[in-house]
């Protein structure tokens, strides 16, 4: 068993590299812009999932619910992150599959989106400056 992880593991990035290889033969200059590309978003999802990820977590714990979930997501996307800045077309699938994963909601989310008792009314004050 551990002999077949290790050739999975070791075949991984000759495969890797084989593809890119293969496709920078093919597409040339457009390999390189895409995975230029790839990479700035895979940093801008690190980035801004490491800045959402302390309110995301508050406000779990403000509606008293286990914060799993919001723990599975935000480990989700940067794992996908980190993925999408690995340069290669097999780990950037790998990624928008990740990605593609829909996090469970917590089941107080429901409770904390209740509207108001009368919808119809919108209260406020009018001043007119002339």
């Amino acid at each position: 068993m551990r002999l077949i992880m290790l050739l999975i593991l070791l075949a991984f990035p000759a495969l890797e590299i084989w593809l890119l290889i293969d496709l920078a033969a093919k597409y040339g200059w457009w390999l390189f812009t895409y995975l230029i590309l790839v990479t700035f978003l895979g940093l801008r999802l690190i980035r801004e999932e490491k800045q959402l990820f302390a309110g995301r977590l508050m406000q779990t714990l403000a509606q008293s619910a286990t914060p799993g979930s919001t723990l599975f997501g935000s480990v989700k996307n940067l794992f996908a992150g980190v993925l999408l800045v690995i340069p290669g077309v097999i780990t950037d699938a790998i990624a928008v599959m990740l990605l593609l994963i829909p996090s469970p909601k917590s089941p107080s989310a429901a409770a904390f989106k209740q509207g108001a008792a009368n919808d119809d009314i919108i209260e406020g004050e009018f001043t007119r400056d002339d």
